[in-house]
This record gives C-alpha cells, sequence and structure tokens, in this order.
C-alpha cells in the first residue's frame, strides 16, 4: 500500500481548516489541488472559519477564495440530512464534541461519499468511533499522493512539506514521519515544532564530501 490513502480517483475529498491552512503555508496549493486526480470541496462552515481569520491579519480567506475563483475547490452548502449529521457532533460535552469546521467536514464527508481530510487527533478519534464508515486522510495523505509527488518533483515538495510543517504546525501522523523527514531531510526537521520532539532532536548525519 501507497504512503496516501487516496487510492479511489473517484472519490471527492473534503478539506477542514488545518487542512487549508497547511495547503495555503506550502505556497503551491494550486499546483497540488491541480495534480490531484480527486475533486476537493470545503464546506461553507470551513470557509466563514478561514473569512473569520481576516479581522486579525490572517489571510487563509483570501488564498482559499483564490482557489474558489479558479475552480480548484467547490464549496458545498449543507443539506437537511447532513446538518443533523452536523449538530450531532458539536452538541454535547467538550470531551465528546467538535469545531463547526470540523464537524462540517465529516457530516458532508459521511453522507456525501467523500474522504474527510482532518488532521486533530480528537476529530479522528470521534469519527472513527461513531461513523467508522467514514474515509478520512489528513494533509500528509494529499502531499504524498504519486501525481502531486510526480508534478511538483522531490526538492520542491520537501519546501512545501517544511513550509507547512514551520508556518502552519501541521501535524504528522506517526506512519508519516519517516517520509516527511526523508522529504524534509532532517537537518530542517529541529525547525518544525510540530514534529515529535524525538523526531526533531535527532542528530544530522552528514553528507559525504
Amino acid at each position: 500500500m501507497g504512503l496516501s490513502c487516496l487510492t479511489d480517483s473517484t472519490a471527492a475529498i473534503v478539506i477542514d481548516a488545518s487542512t487549508a491552512i497547511n495547503l495555503n503555508a506550502t505556497g503551491c496549493a494550486p499546483a497540488i489541488l491541480k495534480a490531484l486526480p480527486n475533486r476537493a470541496r470545503v464546506t461553507e462552515t470551513v470557509v466563514a472559519e478561514l473569512e473569520a481569520g481576516r479581522r486579525t491579519g490572517r489571510r487563509n480567506g483570501e488564498l482559499i477564495a483564490d482557489l474558489l475563483g479558479r475552480s480548484l475547490l467547490e464549496v458545498v452548502r449543507m443539506n437537511d440530512s447532513q446538518e443533523r449529521l452536523f449538530e450531532s457532533l458539536i452538541i454535547g460535552s467538550a470531551v465528546d464534541t467538535l469545531d463547526d469546521g470540523e464537524a462540517a467536514t465529516i457530516a458532508v464527508a459521511l453522507d456525501g461519499h467523500a474522504v474527510a481530510i482532518i488532521d486533530e487527533r480528537k476529530a479522528n478519534r470521534i469519527c472513527a468511533q461513531r461513523y467508522p464508515q467514514v474515509r478520512t486522510g489528513c494533509t500528509i495523505d494529499l502531499f504524498a499522493h504519486e501525481a502531486v509527488q510526480s508534478v511538483l518533483g522531490a526538492a520542491a515538495l520537501g519546501d512545501a512539506i517544511f513550509a507547512a510543517l514551520q508556518q502552519a504546525r501541521m501535524r504528522t501522523l506517526p506512519r508519516h514521519l519517516e517520509w516527511v523527514v526523508s522529504m524534509i531531510g532532517q537537518d530542517r526537521a529541529p525547525l518544525c515544532p510540530s514534529l515529535p520532539r524525538s523526531v526533531r532532536c535527532r542528530p544530522s548525519v552528514a553528507k559525504a564530501g
């Protein structure tokens, strides 16, 4: 099995706010989305979350608007069935509920037979417990897709991943850690605060001169 969970090119992907932020941090989000064979969607809820950030000087709303304008992303409004699923994920105790963007992403993916791209551990846990039939992935699954690796090339993709790790503090699942470090290089791992300390503190291997 490959590194990316996106093995079905006919399945749409629904990206959460954290994924959008990670993509924006790479500086090459259009190239990544163009390379992917999967249709990419984002909920109105997530777009609103990113737009709200403009008031504090963040550019993610502007960058997502650009991707929507280029038709590289499709914005989705929840239907009645998805709204009910959404409400079930945001109402209750804090330990068992999600923020609006994550809940909307999972609801649309579940009811729309798509893949939810969510990075937060809590969201993945709750989704797996309540809706094990939902296919989930994370931002690294987008970067690790063979088509993205082919289009960007190793050097540019390594720089894109490093930017997402350093600027957006992208989360990395254990199954992707070794690949991520191989792409960015051990010398840059200490500069990525979201990587586990055990990975950041490894000694760098000197290159043969």
